[in-house]
C-alpha cells in the first residue's frame, strides 16, 4: 500500500519507502566513503545504498582475501615476521585481488560526487513520495529513533542496529557474515578458553585470517547504523513540514511577531 505518490512532473525523489526498507538520498563525504572502501571493498558502495555493486565487492574481497591469505600476512608482518608473510601470501590470487580493491575505492568515491549532485536537485524539487508502506508480511514508516541505540544495537551484534532503522537486506547481509566470521574464526571457542583461564590454547585455535574481517565489520555496523538514523530523522522532519505546509498553512498566513513596547 502506497499512500502518496510523486508529482507527475517529478523527475527525482530524495527517497523510496518499501516494506524491505527505507533508501534515501542525502549528503555524504566522499572521501569517508571511499575510505571505507580502502577498509573493505563493499562497504562505501552499501553506504550509497548502492546494495548490488556493494554485495558483489564484499563477497569477492571475501573470497579472494581467503585465498590470498592476506589477513593472515597482515598477522604476520604486524609481528615482525615478514619472512612468514611473503611465505603465506598466495600471488597468483593477489594480481586479481589488486584490481578489484582500486575499482571499488575510485568507484564509490566517483559515485558519492554524483548521487550528491542528484540530492541537491532531489532537494530542490522538493517532490512528494510515500511515507510509509504495508503488506501482508511487513510494515515500514518515516518516524524518529535514537541514532545511540542504533549504536548499542550495533555494538551487541553487528546488523541489528540496522534491523532497527529497518534496513531489511543490509542487516540480513550483516548478520550472516558476523555469523561465517566468528564461526571460522572460533572466536567463541577462543573465548570460553579465555574464561577458564587458558590463554595459551585461546591464543592456538583463533584463526587470525578469519578474525581480521570482524573490526571492519563491527566499525562498518556502528557507523552505518547510526549515519542513517540521523538521515532518516532528517526525512521524517522534511516530509512532516511539506504535509503541514501543504495541507494546513492557508495561503498568506504570516506568524505573529511580538513588537516590544517602546517605553
Amino acid at each position: 500500500m502506497n499512500n502518496s505518490y510523486a508529482t507527475n512532473g517529478a523527475r527525482r525523489l530524495k527517497a523510496h519507502v518499501s516494506v524491505l526498507g527505507t533508501t534515501q538520498l542525502h549528503l555524504r563525504n566522499p572521501y569517508i566513503v571511499a575510505w571505507w572502501s580502502a577498509a573493505f571493498p563493499g562497504f562505501g558502495h552499501l553506504l550509497l545504498s548502492k546494495y548490488l555493486r556493494g554485495y558483489i565487492l564484499c563477497i569477492w574481497e571475501i573470497f579472494i582475501n581467503s585465498m590470498t591469505k592476506l589477513n593472515l600476512a597482515m598477522v604476520y608482518s604486524f609481528t615482525g615476521n615478514m619472512e612468514m608473510a611473503k611465505d603465506v601470501l598466495e600471488p597468483r590470487w593477489m594480481l586479481l585481488y589488486i584490481p578489484v580493491y582500486l575499482f571499488g575505492i575510485w568507484d564509490s568515491y566517483r559515485t558519492t560526487v554524483d548521487m550528491n549532485k542528484v540530492f541537491v536537485l532531489a532537494d530542490h524539487e522538493n517532490a512528494s513520495f510515500k511515507s510509509y508502506a504495508i503488506s501482508a508480511f511487513e510494515v515500514n514508516y518515516l518516524d524518529k529513533r535514537r541514532p545511540i541505540m542504533a549504536i548499542i544495537w550495533s555494538l551487541l551484534s553487528p546488523g541489528l542496529g540496522q534491523l532497527y532503522i529497518h534496513r531489511v537486506f543490509k542487516a540480513l547481509f550483516t548478520m550472516v557474515c558476523m555469523i561465517v566470521f566468528v564461526y571460522y574464526s572460533k572466536l567463541l571457542v577462543a573465548v570460553q578458553f579465555l574464561f577458564l583461564g587458558e590463554i595459551n590454547l585461546a591464543t592456538e585455535v583463533i584463526d587470525p585470517q578469519w578474525l581480521l574481517f570482524l573490526p571492519s565489520l563491527y566499525g562498518f555496523s556502528i557507523y552505518d547504523s547510526y549515519v542513517n538514523t540521523v538521515e532518516n530523522n532528517k526525512l521524517f522532519k522534511s516530509e512532516q513540514r511539506k504535509f503541514l505546509k501543504e495541507n494546513y498553512q492557508q495561503h498568506r498566513f504570516k506568524i505573529p511577531v511580538k513588537v516590544d513596547e517602546v517605553e
